[in-house]
């Protein structure tokens, strides 16, 4: 005998496990669980660098159909906006949104006050905030969830200018050592 005959002969039903392959015949594997997006609208940076934010309160804000369109769109600027309470209801002032541009007649003022939509024990306890001083509502971020436009309003004080300076310095102190450990690398 030769060694060619000696040998089992290969087969060509090789089990595909046995490859590590899937078998077509196994049951599908479940896909990941999709996390809901954390979509945001529209973003106040500029308010991170002039404020100290010492709270933050989700609120709905009441809208109309051109504005949520306007909205999902991204057009939204919050940079100069803040909340002020009047008789017992919150209101978002001068923050932009677009007119959408497909109405046809019925579109909205970009810069109308808007409700803020909160519980009484909430505007009763930011109302008490806003009394001291040195206090402002500032929005910080637009965002949908669960089908309804959301604003996260940030409960501020003002930062001096030398703050301001500190944050810059530190900002780039950071940069600088990310930058030297990347060259040591």
């Amino acid at each position: 005998m030769t060694a060619a005959a000696e040998m089992p002969p290969l087969s060509l039903f090789v089990p595909l496990y046995a490859l590590g392959m899937p078998d077509r015949r196994s049951p599908p594997v479940a896909a990941p669980e999709k996390k809901p997006r954390d979509l945001q609208l529209a973003d106040n940076r500029k308010a991170l660098f002039d404020y100290s934010i010492e709270d933050r309160f989700e609120a709905g804000i009441a809208l109309t159909g051109t504005e949520i369109k306007s909205m999902r769109a991204g057009h939204v600027n919050l940079r100069d906006g803040y909340a002020h309470i009047e008789k017992g209801q919150a209101w978002l002032r001068n923050v932009h949104i677009a007119p959408w541009t497909h109405a046809a007649h019925d579109n909205h003022e970009p810069l109308r006050p808007r409700k803020l939509l909160l519980h009484k024990n909430e505007i009763g306890q930011l109302a008490g905030a806003v009394s001291q001083k040195g206090y402002t509502l500032v929005p910080l971020r637009m965002y949908p969830k669960g089908g309804r436009a959301k604003v996260e309003i940030g409960l501020a004080r003002g930062k001096k200018r030398y703050e301001k300076r500190q944050v810059i310095k530190e900002r780039e102190a950071a940069r600088e050592m990310q930058a030297a450990t990347r060259r040591r690398i």
